[in-house]
């Protein structure tokens, strides 16, 4: 295809693309250049959100290190763009054919498969497969990426976020609870907690979608994995009695004050606060959390202290606790129309070296196969690190395949399905309402 044909199709495609809202956060990147066809390598440009820094700093060392020679080749270059104004800047840019060499894909998976369809992006699992690369990505965030793309992986994963439930150690050992392996032990573990005068739980209701994440999965593991992909694709819907329960089992632990006062204005950062304070027993989140549990300052009950399950299954139910909820972070895009041996010596370079920067100087899991020497690693990441070593299937978080409206909706109504103030039915026929009819 011509650089000028695509740059006609890009224009049609993203013409009527949507912008999205996924909870992710990223760094930097820049978006001048020149036609790649002429042979010789370009800047290798990289442009992504402004309010991020942990994939720029990394991609900054490894081209000082590890990747020296793919940057001779093709100098790095950072720049940023605001997260809010960006989607509608990259729609604009693969319009007039001038996308950088790597980009942040967007705040939506939407906008990545609008950018893939027009063929403006590189096959980056065909590529990795012809470098002998194929297990770069490691097989759980792999997996992600599939669900997330239409079973296609043109994307990169900067990070590789297992969600699951945390736990105080020494709270469950004084109250003689076993760590929970289903839904019926989750809430008879929660039960005893709160009548010692526990909460159970820490929530952020402010933002909505801590508590979502809680009625996802329990969709996931009733229902079953492919629970969410058939809201998306119209073959089922959230009103539908088995995808009701999930919001009413949530509900419920609400009803019983398990979420603790107030739960509708605690927001992010006070939720953190209250787990690792020692103020509630239970906190659903992801592993990007494990920043928070590093720092003594902010820790109160200690490293030691805390684990880590995953959401537990449900007895009957089609999924499985084996399937942990995952996001691949800010997701990395390659330009087809930039992809020249310089940019082909930086996507090799990258997967082979990302993971284990990032993990050394960020501190921050990614979905590559970590080579070489980290230094020491803390226990509790390494213990996560272990889970996600024998994790071969994910699933999503709730909102993962609605469109924007469907998600706002969602998050926004989170905390009222808790506090009573919104049915389960209402709650997903409010949902349900914002999503397109097949």
């Amino acid at each position: 295809m011509t650089r000028g044909r695509r740059r006609t199709q890009v224009a049609a495609i993203l013409g009527v693309a949507t912008t999205g809202a996924l909870l992710l956060s990223a760094c930097s990147g820049s978006a001048n250049g020149s036609d790649s066809t002429s042979g010789a390598s370009e800047d290798f440009t990289y442009l992504s959100f402004a309010e991020n820094t942990s994939i720029k700093d990394t991609l900054t060392a490894l081209s000082t290190g590890e990747c020296s020679d793919a940057n001779s080749q093709a100098k790095l270059k950072i720049d940023n763009l605001a997260q809010a104004s960006y989607d509608q800047s990259i729609q604009l840019k693969a319009g007039q054919g001038d996308l950088p060499s790597l980009l942040a894909s967007g705040n939506s998976p939407q906008i990545a498969k609008d950018l893939n369809k027009s063929g403006a992006l590189v096959n980056i699992g065909a590529e990795l497969g012809e470098m002998g690369l194929d297990d770069a990505i490691i097989p759980a965030a792999k997996s992600t990426i599939e669900a997330l793309y239409d079973g296609q992986v043109y994307v990169l994963p900067t990070e590789f976020n297992v969600e699951g439930i945390w736990y105080n150690k020494k709270l469950f050992a004084d109250n003689g609870i076993e760590v929970p392996t289903t839904w019926d032990d989750l809430v008879a573990a929660a039960d005893k907690l709160n009548a010692a005068g526990i909460q159970p739980f820490s929530a952020d209701g402010k933002d909505g979608w801590p508590l979502t994440r809680l009625v996802g999965n329990y969709i996931y593991r009733s229902v079953g994995p492919d629970a969410l992909a058939k809201v998306a694709d119209g073959s089922a819907r959230l009103t539908d009695s088995d995808y009701v329960e999930g919001a009413a089992k949530v509900a419920d632990l609400g009803a019983k004050g398990y979420f603790g006062p107030s739960v509708g204005s605690i927001d992010y950062t006070t939720a953190v606060n209250q787990f690792l304070s020692g103020n509630a027993a239970m906190f659903y989140m992801g592993s990007w959390i494990l920043g928070n549990f590093n720092d003594p300052e902010a820790n109160k009950i200690g490293n030691d202290n805390i684990g880590f399950m995953p959401f537990p299954a449900v007895e009957g139910g089609k999924g499985s606790a084996d399937q942990l909820a995952a996001n691949v972070g800010v997701p990395l895009a390659i330009s087809q129309d930039r992809y020249d041996e310089g940019s082909k010596h930086w996507l090799g370079c990258i997967a082979r070296n990302f993971g284990a920067q990032s993990l050394k100087d960020q501190g921050v899991i990614t979905g590559f196969k970590v080579n070489g020497d980290v230094g020491d690693v803390p226990p509790l990441t390494q213990a996560v690190q272990d889970q996600i070593g024998k994790t071969t299937d994910t699933v999503l978080w709730f909102e993962a395949l609605f469109p924007p409206r469907a998600s706002t909706e969602s998050q926004t109504n989170a905390s009222l399905l808790v506090t009573g103030g919104l049915s389960p039915e209402e709650f997903m026929s409010k949902i349900q309402a914002e999503l397109p009819e097949s």
